[in-house]
């Protein structure tokens, strides 16, 4: 059981993003959409991007990140926070969550770790020692289905591969209920405490910024030898413990910043 926490913790601590609760006809006015704008990629049909003073925030906390070290890529640090907030207080791209920009592979740059996060979790988000990704994507045999897939590469030829199923109101997954217990285990703090209730209600002054997602299954691949990861994402009996959700606070065309259901902020960066 002890082990089975373990590795219930690194996959509920690798999410860096995700709500649902819209409608049906919110969910086809929001695919239609985003079909008419493939229909004539030669005009312009762009929301709002940020601003030239976003862009200069961005550039700062690049370097800031890199200036701090990726020895401490897990620190609390003042600079990077301090940026973080004038970020999220930029004009982005809005609606975050179904916007166009978000889909693709995302690699995690910073994490900030607030009090809820176990000292599990904090290992599992470690990208001083692993490279970790995360693809937002359309399932290949599902064009309904969302899926956030995330990626930490050991090596050139050795990875693992936890797939979650996500919700926004684009892609609306009923089983994504609102997750009902915080994760505490006897009243310890080992896998991370998780915000539930009305403490985890979304930001009515950002629409569409929430992502919702339970994990569903992951694979080691070892140069091409694949282990299925040792956890039952599908017991009934684990599901609630693998729902979470991030509110992506900030979007531009490079740099993504979400915040999760534990407490943590991600940076991110937009791989080419």
């Amino acid at each position: 059981m002890a082990q089975k926490h373990f590795l219930l913790a690194i996959t509920a601590s690798l999410v860096l993003c995700f709500p649902t609760s819209a409608s049906a006809a919110s969910s086809s006015n929001s695919r239609s959409s985003l079909a008419f704008q493939n229909l004539f990629p030669n005009f312009s049909f762009s929301p709002p991007k940020p601003t030239s003073g976003a862009i200069i925030l961005e550039d700062q906390l690049l370097t800031a990140i890199e200036t701090n070290g990726q020895d401490k890529r897990l620190d609390n640090s003042d600079e990077i926070s301090s940026l973080v907030l004038q970020l999220e207080a930029s004009k982005s791209i809005p609606r975050p969550a179904i916007a166009p920009q978000v889909y693709g592979r995302w690699r995690l740059l910073q994490t900030t770790n607030a009090d809820t996060a176990s000292p599990i979790q904090r290992k599992a988000v470690d990208t001083t020692k692993f490279e970790i990704f995360q693809d937002i994507v359309l399932a290949e045999d599902d064009p309904e289905k969302l899926m956030v897939r995330q990626i930490v590469k050991f090596s050139e030829t050795n990875e693992l591969c936890v797939d979650a199923l996500a919700s926004t109101s684009a892609y609306p997954l009923a089983e994504l209920t609102d997750r009902q217990g915080t994760g505490k285990i006897l009243g310890l703090n080992i896998l991370g405490v998780s915000t539930v209730g009305e403490e985890a209600a979304e930001d009515p002054a950002r629409p569409d910024s929430r992502v919702r997602f339970v994990f569903d299954e992951g694979k080691f691949d070892f140069a091409g030898f694949s282990v299925p990861y040792p956890v039952p994402f599908r017991n009934p009996l684990f599901r609630d413990a693998v729902k979470g959700w991030i509110d992506i606070t900030y979007l531009s065309d490079r740099i993504r910043i979400s915040r999760g259901n534990k407490g943590t902020t991600f940076i991110l960066k937009k791989e080419d």
